[in-house]
């Protein structure tokens, strides 16, 4: 089976930078679409980011711009670039994979999902 583990979250000041990865093991199709989500304290899991398995990405609006999602498919990574943090990205961050022709308007298209890594921004 697929797993997700997420790293680089940490506690940034506003206008900062980050750098989440997110490594997996196990069978995972290069084909997958694999996505960045988040989840704040009383609010729903949004999607912030996604990439398919030909490089195409979207991107939530509150993100555009400003954060950058890319993969390694020979490494089997996800990163997220994130850039002029604000207090409004403070979230848990966590990355899925698993699905196929979606993104990441749609989370429930994704069958794999990691722990989570925590961005906290003041």
């Amino acid at each position: 089976d697929v797993q997700l583990v997420e790293s680089g979250g940490a506690s940034v000041q506003a206008g900062g930078s980050l750098t989440l990865s997110c490594a997996a093991s196990g069978p995972l199709y290069h084909s997958y679409t694999m996505g960045w989500f988040r989840q704040a304290p009383g609010k729903e899991r949004e999607g912030v980011a996604s990439i398919d398995g030909d490089g195409h990405t979207g991107y939530a609006s509150s993100v555009k711009g400003r954060f950058t999602v890319s993969r390694d498919n020979a490494r089997q990574t996800l990163n997220l670039q994130m850039n002029g943090l604000n207090s409004d990205d403070t979230a848990m961050y966590y990355c899925a994979a698993g699905a196929f022709y979606t993104d990441y308007q749609h989370p429930s298209d994704f069958k794999y999902w990691g722990q989570g890594t925590q961005v906290t921004v003041s």
